[in-house]
């Protein structure tokens, strides 16, 4: 009985909250919101109000101030805010689709590595940090905004294909592809939270709808890394020696010099054969055709 009382207060003042919120925003201000809303995707920066609103710069920034303090926008970097749901109780919200802020700020950019393995169905893992690639060179590179994290990584211009389009309300994003997606976890496992979950998200990707092999070879081609050819080959040869054809092409890819499979782990044994340093257990892992 003390609960629901609790709860019906909670309520109680929510309500009160949001009618003291409406009554708050007067006719011009709820105008001017609204042309913000209907004419940005997400986010509105200074510049974009100006414009808007046919209003000078500072004005904009003057207002989008104001609104903050109220409650009405809340502020996500200098110069750049987002809508604040009525119904919320503080302007202190988790952003309510971190893409479109990655978008927005960080493009060109796309959304890789374990984020677009989970958008694929890659991995069951749940991942609390968006990774971005991004063009870029940030001197943030895992800034925390409005309680998300990023994890940010440069990448250069003619690195910028394997990409697919995905609507995010009227805003449209870049994802790495599943095939992009795996490539970019050979470049460097930590991208994909380690090689032994790099692992995992290739068998998955081997066992689905997504696989295209010939496609990633091609993209590892594109992306010039050697690095690709070896760990993708040794892994290929342990869980799926069916893949001869492939597995041959990554060896005649080989470049010089030995690569580490994974190198936050303890690499101690080379296979020669790929030019690769291995943990012990890895050396021995079996097939899982």
């Amino acid at each position: 009985m003390i609960s629901v009382i609790i709860q019906l207060i909670d309520e109680l003042l929510r309500f009160e909250y949001i009618m003291d919120k409406l009554t708050g925003i007067g006719k011009t201000d709820r105008g001017r919101m609204a042309a913000i809303i209907r004419s940005t995707k997400g986010t509105a920066s200074v510049d974009e109000v100006a414009g808007i609103l046919n209003v000078s710069a500072t004005d904009a920034s003057k207002m989008l101030s104001r609104w903050s303090k109220k409650g009405w926008m809340s502020r996500i970097r200098r110069g750049l805010y987002v809508s604040v749901p009525l119904e919320s109780i503080t302007a202190d919200i988790p952003l309510e689709d971190p893409w479109l802020i990655a978008d927005r700020l960080f493009s060109p950019c796309y959304i890789g590595g374990w984020s677009a393995a989970e958008y694929f169905d890659l991995t069951e893992q749940i991942f609390s940090t968006i990774m971005v690639m991004t063009t870029q060179k940030p001197r943030d590179r895992r800034p925390d905004i409005k309680g998300t994290a990023f994890m940010l990584r440069t990448v250069s211009e003619k690195a910028m294909f394997g990409l697919k389009p995905v609507w995010r309300g009227q805003v449209k994003l870049s994802v790495s592809d599943p095939t992009r997606t795996i490539l970019d976890m050979l470049v460097d496992p930590y991208f994909g939270g380690g090689i032994r979950s790099v692992k995992n998200m290739l068998v998955n990707y081997l066992r689905s709808e997504k696989k295209n092999l010939e496609q990633l070879i091609e993209y590892g081609v594109q992306l010039e890394n050697g690095a690709v050819f070896k760990r993708l080959g040794f892994l290929l040869e342990k869980l799926a020696p069916g893949e001869a054809k492939i597995i041959e092409q990554c060896r005649l890819k080989l470049t010089a010099g030995n690569t580490k499979l994974d190198p936050k782990l303890t690499n101690d044994k080379l296979i020669t054969r790929w030019r690769l340093w291995v943990p012990e257990n890895w050396k021995r892992m079996a097939s899982v055709d």
